[in-house]
């Protein structure tokens, strides 16, 4: 009888035990383990508020993978562009986040595929993880 009395005990403290720990835990890792299987939120929220004015053709929040259809712009009718968004982490880390950008122009009304600076996918990248920082801090402050 003893023996299931110490048993029942030390069980009870592993179990209080275990609940107080959980308390000690941050803000950003709660949300991650409520996302397991998902991606990181700030960078999934600043990956869509980045790209507000391109139109998402297909989005995918557990694989990470936003894919933004052709846009053009009034100031150059004649290119439109189009990016591709890969979340790669759970964590909000700066190699969370690739950027893809693809750009064509039109030559006597033909669509060919155009060169883009390699620096134009950095930037964007630069500016999605600027925004998810921007975000994790008015989330914890």
């Amino acid at each position: 009888m003893v023996k299931h009395i110490i048993t029942a005990a030390l069980a009870g403290m592993l179990i209080v035990s275990g609940c107080q720990s959980g308390k000690s835990k941050n803000i950003e890792s709660q949300i991650t383990q409520k996302n397991v299987g998902t991606v990181n939120p700030y960078l999934w929220r600043a990956t869509l508020d980045t790209f507000e004015n391109m139109p998402v053709q297909s989005a995918d929040s557990v694989g990470g993978l936003v894919v933004y259809d052709w846009k053009s712009f009034p100031d150059s009718p004649d290119e439109r562009v189009k990016a591709t968004v890969y979340i790669l982490d759970t964590r909000l880390r700066a190699d969370g986040v690739k950027v893809s950008v693809f750009r064509q122009t039109n030559q006597d009304g033909t669509w060919t595929d155009a060169s883009v600076d390699p620096e134009t996918g950095i930037q964007l990248e630069n500016k999605i993880l600027e925004r998810a920082r921007t975000l994790k801090a008015s989330q914890i402050g």
